[in-house]
């Protein structure tokens, strides 16, 4: 495992019927630095500084892991694991 990948992924609703996966370090940077301008607060830059910050080494991963889900769940966007793992699922089986 790298040693900047979550020890679990994260789920996050991208829009209406997209799921994607929060996998590392980098994909919670790439998605908060994506976040609309207009929709950035608080709790949006707290999770950013928190992904920057283990980045740096100044805190550990697990912190940033942590304020990313805080993140996701503030903003109603984080899904749960188990329903996006079948519904991923079931997505590449349709497409077999």
């Amino acid at each position: 495992m790298d040693a900047e990948e979550f020890g679990s992924p994260i789920f996050v609703k991208r829009a209406p019927y997209i799921v994607q996966e929060i996998a590392s370090l980098a994909d919670a940077i790439d998605f908060l630095s994506d976040w609309p301008e207009d929709q950035r607060d608080l709790i949006h830059q707290t999770a950013l500084q928190a992904c920057y910050d283990a980045e740096d080494g100044h805190k550990p991963l697990s912190a940033a892991h942590h304020a990313f889900i805080d993140f996701a769940r503030q903003v109603a966007i984080l899904e749960d694991p188990i329903s996006a793992m079948q519904w991923i699922a079931a997505c590449k089986k349709r497409r077999a």
